[in-house]
Parts: structure tokens; sequence; C-alpha cells
């Protein structure tokens, strides 16, 4: 695959599949969505189907007639002992060898990565992060994740974990914030109870007796209800909290807030307002910002898998992923 020209992100969700060829020169010259199979098999077909368009696609655009590289996001996670994938709530993808699997199909090496870590790296790489040294990427939906980007480069960590700080305590405590709410985990109290936007509802909901969806309680907040505007009040707060002991530990020139919950207004203003007391230095540098690529940041990381430089594919790279792994 050296000399490709074209490279292919597929971001695989759980009710839809997004599939992006960028040029070398990264412009976009084909895109399409396509329904997620509810079957392991049928979504590996759908996904070589899917490759197989948009090559065609940027044929027809810009001559390439080659093979292009191919990078694919997906919810969860490969197990780096296993080689399966794991933490997947699209289950049916749970316990399979999805990159060797799909590799087969499509006869071509591929890499695979978390979709929060492709989030990451597109902002990095040509967003809101763009000639930041380390970034960290947030999404912050129904449930809440991130990816870490030190020099362009995404650190997955050593056990596949990097960047899972939804599932540490949320720090620093109020009255009433401990032990916390249960969380799937199996523990209480964890960031993501009081950061995504179920957390935001059920925040509410204790507070106030009123079960609102989080776009009903910002509308009120927006026409001065002091109930929603204090539960806003406690959510920006929270997620300062949460994102400085991130900040403590990894020191990102630049967080990048993605998913959902970001599209809140004046969010990433707000929370940098309420970080500096809970950050141990004597000036924040640190910026927190909204993404730039909003819901196609996904695939647009998982085309960038593939570092390309003026020879092509990393051949590095290649020859780590041309045999399969199981």
């Amino acid at each position: 695959m050296n000399g490709a020209t074209l490279r292919i992100g597929i971001d695989l969700g759980g009710t839809k599949i997004e599939g992006l060829a960028l040029s070398r020169d990264r412009a976009e010259v084909a895109r399409k969505r396509i329904e997620t199979p509810q079957d392991y098999q049928k979504t590996l077909l759908a996904i070589k189907g899917l490759i197989s368009f948009l090559e065609e696609e940027a044929s027809a655009a810009i001559g390439d007639s080659g093979h292009g590289s191919v990078g694919v996001g997906i919810p969860g996670t490969l197990s780096p002992v296993t080689r399966v994938v794991k933490n997947s709530n699209s289950t049916w993808l749970n316990g399979h060898a999805f990159d060797v699997d799909l590799a087969a199909i499509i006869q071509r090496p591929i890499r695979v990565m978390n979709d929060a870590n492709c989030f990451a790296l597109s902002e990095a790489t040509d967003g809101a992060g763009m000639g930041a040294n380390v970034v960290f990427g947030v999404i912050l939906g129904t449930g809440v994740g991130a990816g870490i980007v030190v020099g362009g480069r995404v650190v997955e960590g050593h056990q596949g974990i990097g960047g899972e700080w939804g599932h540490n305590s949320l720090p620093w405590p109020e009255e009433g914030e401990s032990p916390g709410p249960d969380c799937y985990c199996g523990r209480k109290g964890c960031i993501e109870t009081y950061v995504s936007g179920p957390g935001m509802e059920r925040d509410h909901t204790a507070v106030t007796g009123q079960r609102l969806s989080t776009r009903e309680i910002m509308a009120r907040a927006a026409g001065g209800d002091a109930d929603a505007t204090a539960t806003y009040g406690r959510y920006a707060d929270r997620l300062a909290r949460g994102l400085a002991s991130v900040i403590n530990v990894l020191d990102p020139e630049v967080v990048v807030l993605g998913g959902g919950m970001s599209n809140l207004p004046a969010l990433a203003e707000d929370v940098q307002t309420a970080l500096p007391p809970h950050v141990f230095t004597d000036h924040l540098a640190t910026r927190v910002l909204s993404n730039v690529h909003g819901d196609s940041s996904g695939v647009r990381g998982a085309a960038w898998l593939w570092p390309v430089d003026d020879r092509g594919a990393d051949p590095k790279a290649n020859a780590r992923l041309r045999s399969p792994r199981r």
C-alpha cells in the first residue's frame, strides 16, 4: 500500500456506518452513510461494500484507481491481550477479531481504533487542536470518553484504556455528591454519571423532581428558569473539576469538547472559566475549545489512522499489520 494517495475512513456506529475518502491534499472526495446491520458478518460485508463505493467515487472524482489505506473507528476497543473487541455497546462486535476478519475480507491491512481516539486524532490533525503537541479530545454524550494525541499520534496506553477518564471518581466532591450515582461499570460516582447527557437529566430530576431531556433543560435555562440554570451550572462545574484532574496529570495544550453535550451554548467558555481554582498552576495555559468537525470528526480521524508522507503510508505500520493477529 506504499504510494497510496487515498485515505479511507470508516466510522462504525450502532445505527449507522459512515465512510469518507480523503485525497492526499486532505480534500474530501467521497462520503456515504448506510445503516448498520445488527449482525457481525453482515457488518463486515457492509463495510466492504462501502469501501468499494468510496474508491469508485474517488476514481471518478480524482482519477485515483488504486486501493486506499483503511482506518476504522469502532465503539469499544481491541483487547491487547486477546485481540478481540471488548466494551462495545454494539454487542455483536464483542468477542470477535474485527481487524483480522475485515482485513481478510477486503484483502489489505487496516487500522482499528476506539471512536473517541479517532475524534481526538481528527481534531489534533486539522481541527481545534491543530498545531498543539498534546491534545485531549473529549466525548460527552450518552457516555463519556476521550482520546489522547501526542505529537500527532494516539496514545492508547499499555492496556488500551488511555483516555478513559469517565470512569474515575468525580474529584473534589461537594455535599451530596459522594458516594454518587451507580455506574454501569459497577462503581459509584464516576465522572460519566455526572457529565454525560443522562447524568445531567438524572441530576435535574434528583434536585427538582422534573423529568426533562437535556434539550428541555437548556431551553428552560435560556428562558431564565432558575432550576434549569442551576442544573447547567452544576454540570459545567463538575465537568471543569473532572477535566482539571486530567490537566494536572497530562498537562495538554488543548482540550477539545465533542459529542452531543458539547453543543451546549458557551460550554467550552464556561468550563474554561471554572477551571483555574482546580488546576495546580499559577497560570492556566490549557485551552478548552469546541470541536471543528462536529459529527465528522470520528470518520476523519479514522482516515488519519494511517500517517502518510510523500512516499505513501508508513511502511513500518504496514509491516506491523500485514500479518493476522489472534
